[in-house]
């Protein structure tokens, strides 16, 4: 009987931090957004930086409406992506080393995605949080959210269905 060898803890966590960076910097409409991610054991909280440029709305100021669609949409792929690729990384399968290189495992494509707007998007920070509602093989729905200073106070939400990539396993 062999013996698993345990990793310690740092080098799990170091892992799993350069996956999550390969995975975000490795989409170029990510970098140009600005979006970063912070995690959190499992849980990802995206945060779009202020931008004068995110601005629609000048008179309001108000942040435009694709910008928090699209926001809302990077939240849920890198999300469902990231918990999709968890285990391999958790087992070392993947190395964010080959992803920091560009070779980034297929991503899950969006088959529709409908946002609710609950209110004008301030020039401020924006965060969002995805919660992965069904993920098989073929299929996931996401449901993601939007707030600005308070988290009980939502700019934004949205529900969206991914097709999975298959499996090479």
């Amino acid at each position: 009987m062999s013996r698993r060898t345990v990793e310690p803890v740092q080098v799990v966590k170091q892992r799993r931090d350069a996956a999550l960076r390969a995975l975000a910097e490795g989409v170029p409409y990510i970098r140009f957004m600005g979006i970063v991610f912070d995690r959190r054991g499992d849980e990802l909280t995206a945060v779009l930086p202020f931008r004068d440029e995110n601005i629609g709305n000048p008179f309001l100021p108000a942040i435009h409406g694709g910008v928090t669609a699209a926001f809302l949409e990077v939240t849920a792929i890198v999300t469902l992506s990231y918990q999709w690729l968890w285990e391999d990384v958790e087992n070392g399968v993947i190395d964010p080393e080959e992803m920091i290189d560009g070779n980034l495992p297929r991503l899950p494509k969006t088959i529709d995605f409908t946002v609710d707007y609950l209110r004008s998007g301030l020039p401020r920070d924006a965060y969002a949080r995805a919660r992965v509602t069904r993920s098989g093989r073929r299929y996931a729905s996401v449901q993601v959210e939007a707030w600005q200073d308070n988290r009980d106070r939502p700019i934004a939400h949205a529900t969206a269905h991914f097709l999975m990539p298959r499996s090479d396993k």
